[in-house]
């Protein structure tokens, strides 16, 4: 199918964002993205335009909501003032096309444990090598053989040699950790999603090796609380650099977390761009 899209989309702004470890560019305009049980290829056909090998009713049930659809960025992003922020300003310009997407808990939870010191390269082989290790074979729309991401009980069943071999080094105990804590009820992550912040966080970094910068990553890629602001050494360096006053949280509420995202891809690629 193909829908047309006047809001601000952009495929390779929003697969460099760092929320996501499950998409693979396989043509100049086309990705392949693994979510939670689906698989779907978007291609860019320009001027907002966009092919999706899905059913109308697969989109309207599921892919629309994973790619927001329903929130206008545009509007969000014009929210910003050039004359009070002109970094934050030049930064959503530059950035625009990213969206956070809307994805699941479980899946973000675990991933954001295992991105704990990897570049992102090895979080994906990792998230990769575990839903193979124990996830739903299936087959694409082209034939491909994924799986899909594993159920709680199936990554807590896993022996430990089983989990090494997933490259998760040190991060294996709290994988299995996170996953106990799930299947025991523990945590509820479904019942987060309409949790206070406050409430969110405490009860994220109350599981093992969870902690505040992986808890607000879950937050706001996992639990779409889109006034989240993860904060890891980009950011902070933004901050004591762009902000040495204090960043202005209460005049961007609650739309935190979609400003963090311009910053954070703005600053990387300002960075890139200097030392290339």
């Amino acid at each position: 199918m193909i829908i047309q899209i006047e809001d601000d989309f952009d495929l390779d702004r929003i697969a460099e964002s760092g929320q996501c470890f499950r998409w693979e560019k396989v043509e100049e305009s086309t990705y392949r993205i693994i979510a939670g049980k689906s698989c779907l290829y978007i291609t860019a056909l320009g001027e907002g335009r966009f092919e999706l090998d899905c059913s109308e009713a697969e989109f309207e049930n599921f892919w629309q909501d994973y790619f927001d659809l329903k929130e206008n960025y545009r509007e969000i992003r014009e929210r910003i003032d050039p004359g009070l922020d002109p970094f934050l300003w030049q930064a959503a310009e530059h950035e625009k096309g990213i969206r956070i997407l809307r994805q699941d808990p479980w899946e973000m939870l675990i991933s954001f444990i295992i991105s704990q010191n990897k570049n992102i390269p090895a979080i994906c082989r990792s998230v990769e090598l575990l839903a193979e290790s124990c996830g739903e074979k299936r087959t694409d729309s082209r034939g491909r053989v994924y799986y899909a991401f594993p159920e709680p009980k199936a990554v807590a069943a896993l022996a430990g040699e089983d989990l090494k071999e997933c490259k998760l080094g040190y991060r294996c105990k709290y994988v299995r950790a996170a996953a106990g804590d799930v299947v025991e009820g523990r945590i509820d992550l479904e019942q987060l999603a309409g949790a206070e912040e406050e409430r969110t966080i405490k009860a994220l970094t109350g599981i093992f090796g969870v902690g505040v910068k992986v808890a607000n990553c879950v937050s706001l890629f996992g639990l779409h609380h889109v006034d989240a602001f993860p904060i890891d050494v980009w950011i902070r360096r933004i901050l004591e650099t762009e902000y040495p006053n204090g960043y202005p949280f209460e005049r961007y509420s609650p739309y935190n977390g979609i400003c963090q995202q311009y910053m954070f891809a703005w600053y990387r690629h300002r960075t890139d761009e200097k030392t290339s």
